[in-house]
């Protein structure tokens, strides 16, 4: 039994894209009826609906939903390798995951020179914690993600990108810590469960047999200064990022000892995974390219 192939693939991601059978007909430049047909015949290989149709409006089914995102990643994978075959210059859509803090303090001047270099790749940017990132990875919902140690998966290869020194932030008046015992009934301030960074201070504070009083979770480094500034809390951020919140004097930095504040991001992705936009990523990292199975 023949694959589905790439066109009747192109023509069902058109209707989506374009909210219907009229308008892709006109942007593929074909007539209606053959648009409607190709969906029909698509539908009938795979045994499913892959619209809801309701008073003349198209919304793609669940199933619809489920090819939407298979046929986005073949009908890149077979634009990117006719660029490869045309001239070997990157090109097409980089789907990249990344932490906020090296999204804010790491990427700008990396991303901006990538773009110059390659203007012909559009570079899509999703930030979110290390647990989050490398599982979207592995869902092939990314192509790639800067992630920061710790971190355990299987099936992953990576690249050594930068280096961060953690620090431990808290209110202006809160006495000086050199250990965990120091912040006894202390509320941690913290990205949700997946960040490396959470794990890095929770593992500190077991070590010392410390317990947080309680954990408050935000969503930005901003909110997090923001909070201790305030004496809400204690918190665990790399030292670039004050670079760039610049927190005005509101907040008192502790240096933590060097197994502790030393850590690495990495640029992740799924083993066997090539792409010639990533390559040139990869190359472009200031750390250079270092492949490792994960």
């Amino acid at each position: 039994m023949r694959n589905i192939d790439l066109d009747s693939l192109q023509i069902f991601k058109a209707v989506i894209d374009c909210g219907g059978v009229t308008r892709a007909a006109a942007q593929l430049n074909r007539v209606q009826s053959n648009i409607t047909t190709r969906i029909k015949n698509l539908e009938e290989r795979l045994g499913v609906p892959l619209f809801d149709r309701h008073k003349g409006v198209l919304r793609p089914s669940a199933e619809g939903r489920l090819l939407l995102g298979y046929a986005e990643r073949l009908l890149a994978l077979s634009a990117e390798a006719e660029a490869a075959l045309r001239s070997g210059v990157p090109m097409g859509t980089l789907k990249l995951g990344t932490l906020e803090s090296t999204a804010a303090t790491r990427l700008p001047r990396v991303l901006s020179d990538y773009h110059r270099q390659y203007p012909e790749v559009t570079i899509e940017l999703a930030t979110g914690t290390t647990g989050a990132l490398i599982d979207r990875v592995l869902n092939c919902q990314l192509e790639a993600a800067f992630v920061s140690e710790p971190y355990a998966a299987s099936g992953l290869a990576h690249a050594a990108a930068f280096e961060e020194e953690l620090v431990l932030i808290t209110p202006l008046r809160y006495p000086a810590v050199v250990a965990p015992r120091d912040l006894l009934r202390s509320t941690v301030i913290a990205f949700p469960h997946g960040c490396s960074y959470r794990r890095t201070l929770e593992a500190w504070l077991n070590a010392g047999r410390v317990v947080p009083d309680r954990v408050l979770e935000l969503a930005s480094y901003h909110a997090i200064v923001a909070c201790v500034a305030a004496g809400s809390g204690i918190a665990f951020v790399p030292r670039s990022v004050l670079r760039v919140v610049q927190p005005d004097k509101g907040v008192k930095v502790h240096a933590l000892p060097p197994k502790v504040s030393r850590t690495h991001t990495h640029l992740v992705w799924r083993q066997g995974h090539a792409s010639i936009a990533l390559d040139a990523l990869l190359q472009s990292l200031p750390a250079g390219r270092v492949r490792e199975a994960a």
